[in-house]
């Protein structure tokens, strides 16, 4: 049996945020909105304490590199939407298991 895990780091700086609760608000409503639309794991893995900036990691297991790969495209796509400028790097990755 083939497996692939998948993941996708969206590295994201919210100019407009004066304070921590204006960041967590955007950062949130953007992990809210990807999990209710796409079967994926997501966390915030750094920048918890700064006011602007934070990395959020996005997971999923496929059974194919393809079916990954669509999948993490389809969240990067709503990121874009949703985020816009405040999105300021994505790097993707497909590892088998």
């Amino acid at each position: 049996m083939e497996c692939h895990l998948g993941t996708l780091c969206l590295r994201i700086h919210v100019a407009s945020a004066r304070s921590l609760k204006d960041k967590r608000q955007v950062v949130r409503s953007l992990k809210d909105r990807l999990k209710a639309r796409h079967n994926i794991a997501l966390a915030e893995v750094s920048g918890q304490d700064s006011r602007q900036d934070c990395v959020v990691v996005a997971a999923t297991v496929a059974n194919s590199r393809t079916g990954a790969r669509m999948t993490l495209d389809a969240v990067h796509e709503e990121a874009v939407s949703s985020l816009g400028r405040d999105l300021t790097d994505a790097e993707f990755d497909i590892s088998p298991l």
